[in-house]
């Protein structure tokens, strides 16, 4: 058995090279990979990156799925997809520097943002999530950002935003019509939990189709139970980092990496913003201005 490149195993390990694991996750997973690898569950080392003619259709059905997804918005998500993304751009490398962890990751994004939306009058937090190895699931962690939807009758709603979802779904020596689908995926989600595991479902089958079509299985760290644990699980809501992070001295250093990252979300969501207004008119500032009032609730004082 030959095996596999080091940046494939890890990209089909379903890590993130910005946001990483705890170091009780690596160990899970490094137990993992080794048994699914020693029981000769890895399959042959298939170099093919080609579409055959019935991976295709199966790609191109769930291509189609992806497509009504990312169409299928209600009004409010519509809106609060404008609003965080236009505060992502007003994000500035100062802001970054402002935020103290150690070691930096894109959690200072996260944080920034969050400041902006609650300073906006939103009810928005940092959520981390954590759990535990559980039969073929290995454990992990995860964070992410939500915002409280306070209804009239006294109940709420969670809305779900993450700033780097495709990362969740790359794998080693992906099919093209893999490729094509994951691009397809928001650089950033935002919407309701019921979406969002529709776009685990689908993307798990196209996994699924891209690794056969390449003689290898689905791992169970690609699995929809994996997926799904990192926005299902228990989480702490938290408007500031863990003061145990901070670093006493920063330099500018410490955020190179942070800021690399969010040029590229903020390239990534421009790039998109100009090919929607090929396909049709963009809304007046007035009414655009409108829409994000509505969505403004009673502003948050101690932030």
């Amino acid at each position: 058995m030959i095996a596999p490149r080091p940046r494939d195993l890890w990209l089909n390990l379903g890590g993130d090279f910005v946001g990483g694991f705890s170091h009780e996750s690596e160990h899970d997973l490094a137990v993992m990979v080794s048994d699914f690898l020693e029981n000769g569950s890895s399959g042959t080392d298939s170099r093919c990156s080609s579409d055959s003619e019935s991976g295709l259709s199966d790609l191109s059905y769930l291509s189609d799925k992806i497509w009504r997804n990312n169409h299928k918005v209600d009004q409010y998500e519509r809106d609060m997809s404008s609003v965080v993304h236009s505060l992502i751009h007003s994000i500035k490398d100062s802001d970054l520097h402002s935020i103290k962890l150690g070691p930096c990751n894109i959690s200072c994004i996260r944080f920034c943002l969050v400041k902006l939306l609650r300073l906006s009058g939103y009810d928005a937090a940092v959520c981390a999530t954590k759990w535990q190895n559980c039969g073929k699931i290995p454990g992990g962690d995860h964070e992410y950002i939500d915002v409280i939807i306070h209804q009239d009758g006294g109940g709420s709603e969670r809305l779900i935003i993450d700033i780097d979802f495709q990362s969740h779904f790359e794998i080693a020596r992906a099919v093209r019509s893999y490729d094509g689908i994951l691009s397809s995926l928001p650089e950033v989600y935002v919407g309701f939990l019921p979406k969002l595991k529709q776009f685990l479902q689908v993307m798990v089958e196209a996994a699924r189709c891209s690794l056969k079509q390449n003689s290898m299985p689905l791992p169970p760290w690609r699995s929809y139970a994996y997926l799904q644990a990192k926005w299902v699980s228990t989480y702490q809501r938290k408007l500031n980092p863990d003061e145990h992070l901070h670093f006493i001295e920063e330099t500018c250093s410490d955020h190179s990496q942070c800021i690399e990252h969010l040029n590229r979300i903020r390239s990534s969501l421009q790039h998109k913003i100009e090919g929607e207004r090929i396909l049709k008119p963009v809304s007046s500032d007035s009414k655009r201005r409108l829409k994000i009032e509505r969505l403004r609730h009673s502003p948050v004082k101690n932030l």
